[in-house]
């Protein structure tokens, strides 16, 4: 983990992994002056998944990748992307004379080791084989395996707090094993309908 530094935060129900791109609607008049001062500093802000099962007090980093649109009454449709995980330490109601409200946050560093081990790689291949994927997997990372499967919030929770590369390649080799168990399960029972 890196150092402690204080970051704006944004409670939702949601824990982007790094590397998702996630649409929001920006309506509340302190995530309007949120978004200008994201805009304004080029300054990353966190999204803190605001549930009650998140006891770690897990979050995701995001910077704004684009505004789609703007109305007429200061509301927004944004995209944002997940560039890291954070741990949050201390929530503030208010960032000092901001509108929103704000942590003090620890980094996860997620990119620092993110490669994805051979055996992973063919069991991700063969997935998006099976699937009739059209991804390329070439140059991807871990985080990019995490994102195709589009992980629930219990997984992406769980996800996210395994910190050694391992044990998240573990992970994903399970849920990867269950995902081609579905499918293929769907297949068989697609297969066996036959018309009257």
């Amino acid at each position: 983990m890196t150092e402690k530094n204080a970051i704006p935060i944004f409670p939702l129900n949601i824990l982007p992994l790094p590397g998702e791109l996630v649409p929001l609607h920006i309506f509340e008049p302190r995530y309007r002056q949120l978004l200008q001062d994201v805009e304004t500093n080029d300054i990353e802000f966190g999204i803190y998944f605001a549930s009650q099962h998140n006891k770690e007090r897990v979050g995701s980093l995001v910077r704004l990748e684009s505004i789609l649109k703007r109305y007429d009454t200061g509301e927004s449709d944004i995209v944002v992307k997940c560039v890291d995980v954070f741990l949050l330490t201390k929530y503030l109601k208010r960032l000092g004379s901001k509108l929103y409200s704000g942590g003090d946050t620890y980094l996860f560093d997620t990119y620092k080791d993110s490669a994805v081990g051979e055996e992973l790689k063919t069991d991700f291949a063969d997935y998006l084989e099976i699937t009739n994927s059209k991804l390329v997997i070439e140059d991807c990372d871990i985080h990019d395996i995490a994102n195709v499967l589009d992980l629930d919030n219990s997984d992406r929770l769980k996800y996210t707090k395994l910190i050694s590369l391992d044990k998240k390649q573990q992970f994903l080799k399970q849920r990867l094993q269950y995902r081609k168990f579905i499918y293929e399960q769907e297949l068989n029972h697609k297969n066996n309908f036959h018309l009257n």
